[in-house]
């Protein structure tokens, strides 16, 4: 399994949410598999990986949550949560992605 964060140095949230995909993964037992990040530099980029805004996060190369509207701009990505928006997905939202991702 291939887990990455991608995101575009200039959206500081990247960091949060490289953690916390760490403790998604270490909360379903997938202590084991790495978390790579990737930085998206240039619009180029960004089209050609279909950059959905950072952070994304993929498993195997398929957006846990979707491409968003806004693919392939290098732009800052917000997730919906039960407080509204916010720049990172919760836990618990990452961790249900994941499962179904994999099939728990």
């Amino acid at each position: 399994m291939q887990v990455s964060v991608l995101y575009f140095a200039e959206c500081p949230n990247w960091v949060d949410a490289g953690q916390r995909m760490r403790t998604a993964l270490d909360t379903i037992g997938l202590d084991e598999v790495e978390v790579q990040f990737l930085a998206v530099e240039t619009v180029e980029e960004a089209a050609a990986v279909g950059f959905g805004g950072s952070p994304t996060f993929l498993v195997d190369e398929v957006d846990l949550f979707g491409p968003p509207s806004s693919a392939g701009a290098l732009t800052c990505r917000v997730y919906p949560t039960e407080s509204g928006l916010s720049r990172v997905p919760t836990l618990a939202d990452l961790v249900a992605k994941l499962e179904e991702r994999i099939g728990l």
